[in-house]
């Protein structure tokens, strides 16, 4: 048995299932700008966040073998940059930087998951570029550098949302690293917006790892405990977490050998401890491991919350047309009272009493029909006006939130269905939207288990040492031609 090919079979019918079955309602609907499948096409990511100084780019660099990104005490790069892997240059050929490619290419080109940060602006695309390393490192993932954060600096500066960004990168990378530095143990700004505001919405805590880096810096022991104490505190408060996450405490050895730290007598606390940078470079190179649980957990956290959307849209759609009904009712009713008021009213003038019956009832009628339009197209525009401001500052009535899963999967909705709904005002097929929440919601159910027994068994089977898991198959794309795939999904996809 070739675990391998069973892998590469269950990544094909992720895919499938994402982009036959949830992309289009998704897009439909405005749940999504792009396709779902979009997001998780390409290979494993490691988004890096930090602030200016915490060594973001010399730690990139040491991983990579070469000195790919610039480096220094303040800002260096204030661009988003993607690296990844030049497979076309041979084997044995020196590291180098063999190609870079502005951020319009990059958000223009289908081969790449980054369509969906184009509403980001073009002040953002200038700063958004993608450079390509012929080194082993990045064999089978990609890293994204980001500009580092700062503590004054305001969006309008920036000229574009950092933390959306920042939001949008983390919920399709399957590891993220936050570094600190011992000069700033998580006190800058943005740091403490992104940590505490989009991490905690956008991924998963088990993909982020917190890093204590350039910690040959603390002038001693006691300072470095200090530093170390400092952070935890922070990120108790930040994070709201009882337990304090684990840090892993880094320094370049290189930098420290440099700048000759490791004969200065007051870092002799560094002979005491472990350098943590390892187990980083480990944990990077591990995040591929990760990537088709990522896999089928993205398709149960977009199951579960367009289902949650869709039962939204469901829930107003219904008030709304129960509203309409009442409405209808209303005028028709208001308008049959006025007419017969008027009705009586002219008996009583002598000129009018004389009419014949088919003349007094025509007029009555034709006034009964006019009060009845003029409340349909003119009240009733207001009415509905009235209902749908009501209903949007209303909008968790819309649906119940009896636990917290309820609570954060509304929350990460709550937003888009506020748009849609102000959009359309309202105007969508009921039946259509619930046949389609019927077959998300087997989707979420159904679905999202047979995932898991699946990895489940595939787990099983690694454990046993069987066969190695060691093809990459987040390289091969859903849609490559037949030569490309494995006999297992060839077969597959011929049953």
């Amino acid at each position: 048995m070739y675990p391998e090919n069973d892998i590469t079979t269950l990544r094909t019918d992720l895919l499938e299932m994402v982009s036959h079955q949830l992309t289009p309602v998704a897009m439909r609907y405005g749940y999504s700008e792009v396709p779902l499948e979009t997001n998780i096409k390409w290979r494993p990511l490691v988004l890096v966040l930090g602030n200016y100084s915490s060594g973001k780019s010399t730690l990139i660099n040491e991983f990579l073998g070469i000195e790919v990104q610039a480096t220094g005490q303040a800002p260096t790069d204030d661009s988003f940059t993607i690296i990844t892997c030049d497979e076309n240059e041979p084997e044995g050929t020196p590291i180098r930087v063999t190609d870079h490619r502005d951020g319009k290419f990059l958000l223009n080109d289908p081969e790449y998951p980054f369509e969906m940060l184009k509403r980001h602006g073009l002040r953002f695309a200038a700063h958004f570029k993608l450079k390509k390393v012929n080194s082993p490192f990045l064999k089978n993932l990609a890293i994204i550098d980001t500009p580092g954060m700062l503590d004054s600096i305001s969006e309008r500066d920036r000229g574009y949302n950092y933390q959306e960004v920042i939001g949008d990168l983390a919920q399709i990378a399957d590891l993220v690293l936050v570094l600190f530095d011992p000069h700033k143990a998580g006190t800058v700004r943005e740091a403490h917006t992104s940590l505490r505001d989009i991490l905690p919405t956008k991924t998963f805590e088990d993909r982020v790892l917190y890093v204590l880096n350039r910690i040959d810096e603390c002038a001693s022991m006691t300072d470095l405990l200090r530093v170390y104490g400092t952070l935890c505190w922070n990120l108790s408060q930040i994070t709201g977490r009882k337990d304090i996450p684990m840090i892993h405490l880094t320094y370049s050895s290189v930098e420290a050998e440099k700048n000759r730290r490791v004969d200065d007598p007051q870092a002799a606390y560094l002979q005491h401890l472990k350098n943590q940078r390892d187990d980083v470079k480990k944990a990077v190179l591990h995040a591929p491991c990760h990537r088709l649980d990522n896999l089928a957990t993205f398709v149960e956290v977009h199951g579960e919350r367009l289902a949650h959307f869709l039962e939204g849209m469901i829930s107003f759609r219904k008030r709304f047309r129960k509203f309409r009904i009442k409405s209808f009712f209303t005028a028709l009713g208001g308008s049959l009272v006025i007419g017969a008021a008027v009705w009586m009213a002219l008996f009583i003038l002598t000129p009018y009493a004389g009419f014949p019956f088919l003349i007094q009832g025509g007029s009555v009628g034709l006034l009964i029909a006019i009060l009845f339009i003029i409340w349909m197209t003119v009240i009733q525009k207001y009415m509905d006006d009235r209902f749908m401001k009501k209903c949007l500052s209303q909008l968790d009535l819309l649906t119940p939130l009896p636990n917290q899963t309820r609570k954060d999967s509304w929350a990460s909705i709550h937003d888009l269905l506020q748009s849609t709904l102000t959009r359309n005002k309202g105007n969508y097929n009921l039946s259509q939207v619930m046949a389609e929440y019927a077959a998300v919601k087997e989707i979420q159910e159904q679905g999202s288990r047979e995932i898991r027994e699946a990895l489940k068994e595939l787990n099983a089977i690694s454990l046993d040492g069987s066969a190695p898991l060691s093809c990459p198959f987040w390289a091969i794309p859903a849609d490559a031609p037949d030569a490309a795939k494995p006999d297992a999904v060839k077969n597959e996809e011929t049953h």
